[in-house]
């Protein structure tokens, strides 16, 4: 299934908030055209191809474990961070750096296009991201704020300084799915067991479709803001849609994160969809329309590619638990991915979620070099 084309049946192409008309696909000079990163490891997977080595990057590999992000990071609030282009440009560099991993993942946070539109959020330190006020009726949904354009330059010029000191090496754009997003509009705040979007689908679902297209669309312009700037790649996180059955994930989520994707799929870059806990999912959230699924730690990966029929590469799943294991331990793990993978049309490594923040940085160098050390097949 390629990002190229729409599924039938899925939303059209949502039209830019600002009138934009939609751009044919990428600029000449793009990383993906130009000759910089199209024949890299990461895009070679994600496009089925067979690399020259076993590709491999981190979510949450920019910050939280290095020594160096929490310098650069010391008195800087975490979104503050997200909307100063040279700061989120170094910290998307350094585990690159560190690390020799086969993609920079962009450093921003999923809510930054709501405060990019005017939503007055912020991440509370040890909470996570809270709202002033909770989006729960028809009004309130009228009353958001629409993101424009120009709102988004500070991250499309993190992009361009991040993507200029890459060089060969792929920068991945991301954000965040319209399910989550919107998860944390209704609630206010983290939630457990996400009770109130799941009521809104069905209490008022008319008022759960607006506030969902309203996300699809911030979610969208944030990530095709990132890969017009000049990211190879981009990622679709839907960090909660684990706590949704499939009847409603296919009713009243899937139809958001297709319109979300609408936003980039003319740019032709490699799409990826990742969430948690979905393992009886990954059907769905294929059909969306990606390029690739990523799969949690839960969910061997040789299962994975049996439910999707051998369809699309995969994209993970290293148990970020047993990161702190002993060695012998940890290795063996990681090449019973790589075999759990083989059967795949194309497999990039990663974790089965993000980097826990008591990581040792050595021993991600250390997994990355074994990842490297593995031939590829």
């Amino acid at each position: 299934m390629t990002s190229s084309s729409a599924l039938p049946g899925s939303a059209q192409p949502a039209p830019s908030t600002t009138g934009d008309a939609v751009a044919p696909g990428l600029d000449a000079g793009h990383p993906l055209m130009d000759g910089r990163t199209a024949d890299s490891p990461l895009i070679q997977a994600y496009r089925g191809g067979k690399p020259s080595r076993r590709p491999v990057w981190f979510m949450r590999q920019a910050g939280r474990s290095l020594p160096e992000y929490l310098k650069v990071r010391q008195g800087v609030a975490m979104l503050d961070s997200c909307l100063r282009p040279e700061l989120a440009a170094e910290i998307t560099l350094q585990p690159v750096r560190r690390h020799d991993v086969d993609a920079g993942i962009f450093f921003s946070d999923i809510v930054i296009p709501l405060k990019l539109a005017g939503v007055g959020v912020d991440i509370v330190p040890g909470v996570g991201p809270v709202l002033d006020q909770p989006v729960r009726t028809a009004t309130d949904v009228a009353a958001l704020p629409q993101l424009s354009w120009e709102a988004l330059e500070p991250i499309r010029e993190a992009v361009r300084l991040t993507v200029a000191e890459l060089g060969s090496t792929p920068l991945i754009g991301f954000a965040g799915a319209p399910f989550t997003l919107a998860a944390y509009m209704v609630e206010g705040k983290p939630s457990r067991d996400h009770l109130g979007p799941r009521t809104m689908m069905h209490a008022d679902s008319e008022t759960w479709t607006a506030l969902a297209n309203w996300a699809a669309d911030a979610s969208g312009m944030f990530l095709r803001a990132q890969l017009e700037a000049g990211a190879s790649a981009g990622q679709l996180f839907d960090s909660w849609a684990g706590s949704l059955g499939l009847a409603d994930y296919s009713n009243y989520v899937a139809p958001a994160s297709a319109r979300a994707l609408d936003h980039v799929r003319h740019l032709g870059a490699p799409l990826v969809h990742f969430g948690t806990g979905t393992s009886e999912l990954l059907v769905a959230m294929r059909d969306v329309g990606v390029d690739v699924v990523g799969v949690d730690y839960r969910l061997p990966l040789d299962e994975a590619n049996r439910r999707l029929g051998c369809t699309v590469p995969l994209q993970g799943n290293i148990d970020p638990a047993l990161l702190s294991a002993p060695w012998d331990i940890l290795e063996a793990h990681v090449r019973s991915v790589i075999a759990a993978g083989a059967g795949a049309p194309g497999h990039v490594l990663n974790l089965g979620h993000g980097v826990p923040p008591e990581t040792d940085p050595t021993v991600l160098t250390r997994v990355v070099e074994l990842i490297h050390s593995i031939p590829a097949e």
